[in-house]
């Protein structure tokens, strides 16, 4: 998979992406990190939308549920971010 941009709300939209994301204790560096490195996309059990998993430099292992914007180039859109359970 081979992201080109991905796309963001603004730091203080309250129901935006990047506050939901540290509602969740991760940072757009990490999500992005994430995204970036992708090789294989899944389907998110709950929402049916791309999922995908990694490993951010910190250590942390997370999925990163988003949306399409555009297929060509690659335009995403994060919903979600999180630690999942063991």
């Amino acid at each position: 998979m081979w992201i080109e941009q991905i796309v963001w709300d603004l730091d203080d939209d309250v129901g935006g992406n990047v506050q939901h994301i540290g509602e969740h204790g991760l940072t757009i560096e990490e999500v992005e990190e994430v995204l970036f490195a992708a090789t294989e996309v899944l389907a998110s059990n709950s929402s049916g939308r791309p999922l995908v998993f990694g490993t951010t430099s910190s250590g942390k292992y997370i999925a990163v549920v988003f949306d399409v914007i555009d297929e060509d180039p690659l335009v995403v859109y994060p919903v979600t971010a999180y630690e999942p359970e063991e």
